[in-house]
């Protein structure tokens, strides 16, 4: 005999639960959605508060140049050191006065570190001839010693565009009207031979503002009355940045053994 098959019934729709079921569905979604929201916002709203040096480059071509003593180094021999540099004109020292002065507060202010290095990249050094002679004197005059503070530079056409390719520099070093115009501005390289810059989370929300470090700009605001915010004029206050992204930088990781 075949087995019997039961009859199947149908089961009958109970409209009340399955509304009950939609609804816990629809206030999951939306519950489930908005925890996810906020949490965005609040992982949104923390990297913008992030004020960790911004990366914008990195030094993967080295350059040959000649220093205050004479001798002929690669920019790669500073790895493993935070080092700042700026750009410097010998015959025309107006221009760079901001820079210069700047430069010799680092100098000071980091006479103990041994893994922070100046480096001033003369941009007119003259004949070939009597390059060592113009960078030593030079080194002399702002009171700059090896190994701490370099002074340097290479065949111009050359330096120049290294300088503002692989430094990220708004202008590429030119005469015009017989007054270098070149950027002033500072870089700060870390450990890796990575160009960085500072980071300034804004008071009021949204991205952080990325910015050089640039004296001369900073000095022109402090000319308009622009405010900072703080008790520090702009120049301060871009010194100051300069100081903590250095500081930022000096402990990301350790200095390489020599």
């Amino acid at each position: 005999m075949g087995k019997t098959v039961e009859k199947l019934i149908p089961v009958e729709r109970d409209e009340k639960k399955l509304r009950r079921t939609a609804w816990m569905l629809v206030a999951f979604a939306f519950f489930g959605g908005s925890a996810i929201f906020f949490a965005y916002k609040k992982y949104e709203h923390k990297s913008f508060q992030d004020d960790r040096p911004a990366y914008v480059g990195q030094l993967f071509q080295n350059l040959r140049v000649i220093r205050q003593d004479g001798r002929e180094s690669g920019l790669d021999d500073l790895k493993g050191n935070v080092w700042i540099m700026g750009a410097v004109s010998v015959t025309q020292p107006e221009t760079c006065a901001r820079t210069m002065a700047v430069m010799k507060s680092l100098s000071e202010t980091y006479n103990d570190r041994n893994d922070v290095i100046l480096v001033c990249m003369v941009i007119d050094p003259g004949p070939a001839e009597n390059v060592v002679a113009v960078l030593s004197a030079e080194s002399t005059k702002q009171g700059a010693t090896l190994p701490k503070w370099w002074f340097a530079t290479a065949d111009p056409v050359t330096l120049h565009k290294y300088m503002k390719d692989k430094f990220k520099l708004n202008d590429l070093a030119h005469l015009e009207n017989g007054v270098w115009v070149y950027d002033t501005s500072l870089t700060l390289i870390d450990r890796d031979m990575k160009v960085r810059r500072a980071v300034v989370p804004q008071k009021r929300g949204g991205p952080q503002f990325v910015t050089p470090f640039d004296f001369d700009q900073s000095a022109a605001w402090d000319e308009k009355g622009v405010k900072t915010g703080s008790e520090r004029t702009n120049v301060d206050e871009m010194k100051f940045l300069l100081e903590k992204t250095i500081g930022h930088l000096l402990s990301e990781t350790t200095p390489a053994k020599s």
